[in-house]
């Protein structure tokens, strides 16, 4: 099988950076392939580009220069000889045409066909797909929102208080909650104005929005899972993504506390509906919002690509998603099992202000990452490296894993305490604070916590 792999795959480019970048060389190498590194001038000194077999300057810190630009991207594939393109998360991952050029320059796309990418991309198509598949989904707009006046109409036939959002995009920009017709105004300028900045070229009378009935004490639930090259489409546990600020997560841990047996089950049984109804292969998440009062739930969107929190689902299931990506792209349907045992929780590591969490970008002078049994830190820094402002201010993910959810919490607290990093702002006191919260600790939160945090 290793034989196999290594004649269809041989050589990886992959086309990120920082710790998704570090974590897939990790996994390319230990299967016997070459990987291959790209970078900006910004990121040269970064671990991962050392650690690859190649590595290739693409150009300036300024992302369209460098991780944003397709043709360069591509003339690092053939100046190596790589046969196969990954693409981590954020940047090109979830770039239909990319993914096209990719197929076009005959090099194998670590990802789903193309056509995958762009159903799923609108979330208002994704939801109209969804909602004809049988998949449950929120009352809410089944066409664009391109001006105030239709948003205010649509508003009043759904219901206050309304999620608004764009139409494409991803990661929380321009989302937020309109509670009345005088807060709809402030957040459709808001989401029009995000949406605007994710425009594919699509003539409109206007921006691309979408709005949703919002649930007000919701938990952000999501399911793994993974598209065979024979059709089949497994369910491989779900995350609970809840713990959020500023709509984008923070922290996650699976098996979600706040999930009952029965909604679980069926949860993960939409989630394979939604991805037969795509064609879906390889690696995605089908994202869910879960009504904590009444245990029900409803289609959010699907990411069609490998998630930043994807580390929890390998802890409790044992799986190494990112070869499973790889043998399904080589086209092999790898025998998989899927079953979840014990508890993992992520704690994302930010280059932030543990207050306000706005980005701190800075010089590393100390860093030290706790160790043992149950602990997994995936990182894309060291000391002596730089956070620079251009790119996101992920700078870890600290990973714990217990046989209970209590054990796991404990081993949290001594890995976040245990964790030194020095020089740029970090959000490793939240975590800890987090850590100490009654309501994070029972399992009984919700997508609001930060904010009651931060409001007391």
């Amino acid at each position: 099988m290793g034989v196999v792999l290594n004649e269809t795959l041989g050589t990886v480019l992959i086309a990120n950076r920082g710790e998704i970048a570090r974590r897939i060389i990790r996994t390319v190498q230990r299967l016997g392939l070459r990987a291959v590194a790209v970078h900006s001038e910004a990121d040269a000194d970064l671990p991962f580009v050392t650690e690859a077999d190649e590595a290739v300057l693409l150009g300036p810190a300024n992302p369209a220069q460098s991780y944003l630009d397709v043709d360069k991207v591509l003339e690092a594939a053939r100046a190596t000889g790589a046969k196969a393109i990954h693409p981590g998360y954020g940047f090109l991952a979830e770039n239909a045409a990319f993914a096209r050029a990719v197929v076009k320059a005959g090099l194998i796309w670590i990802g789903p066909a193309p056509e995958a990418i762009e159903r799923m991309g609108d979330k208002i198509n994704a939801r109209n797909l969804m909602e004809r598949a049988g998949v449950p989904v929120a009352a809410g707009t089944r066409e664009p929102v391109t001006d105030l006046e239709q948003a205010r109409a649509r508003a009043e036939e759904i219901g206050y208080p309304v999620m608004v959002k764009t139409a494409g995009g991803g990661g929380g920009i321009g989302m937020s909650v309109a509670h009345d017709a005088e807060g709809l105004t402030k957040a459709f300028e808001q989401a029009a104005r995000a949406a605007a900045r994710f425009a594919s070229g699509d003539v409109l009378d206007g921006p691309a929005v979408l709005l949703e009935r919002y649930i007000e004490r919701a938990r952000h639930v999501e399911v793994q899972i993974l598209g065979l090259p024979d059709g089949t489409v497994l369910a491989l546990g779900e995350r609970d993504c809840s713990v959020q600020r500023r709509h984008q997560k923070v922290v996650e841990e699976s098996p979600s506390p706040g999930v009952t047996p029965e909604l679980r089950e069926r949860m993960l049984a939409a989630a394979v509906k939604a991805g037969e109804a795509v064609g879906y292969l390889g690696a995605g998440t089908v994202e869910c919002l879960v009504d904590a009062d009444k245990q029900d739930f409803v289609f959010l969107e699907m990411n069609t690509r490998l998630q930043v929190e994807h580390p929890v689902t390998e802890l409790v299931t044992g799986l190494d998603l990112v070869e499973l990506q790889l043998r399904v792209a080589a086209g092999e349907n790898p025998e998989v099992r899927p079953e979840v045992e014990g508890h993992a929780i992520e704690f994302r590591v930010y280059a932030e202000d543990p207050k306000r969490f706005f980005p701190g970008p800075g010089a590393i002078t100390v860093w030290e990452e706790p160790s043992g049994d149950g602990v997994r830190v995936d990182s894309g820094y060291a000391a002596g490296t730089t956070v620079t402002p251009f790119y996101d201010p992920l700078m870890a993910k600290l990973c714990v894993y217990g046989q209970s959810r209590a054990e796991a919490l404990e081993l949290g607290r001594k890995a976040v305490d245990a964790f030194r990093v020095e020089g740029p702002k970090n959000n490793l006191p939240f975590c800890a604070e987090l850590l100490g919260n009654a309501e994070f600790v029972s399992g009984e939160y919700d997508t609001g916590l930060v904010g009651r945090m931060r409001a007391t």
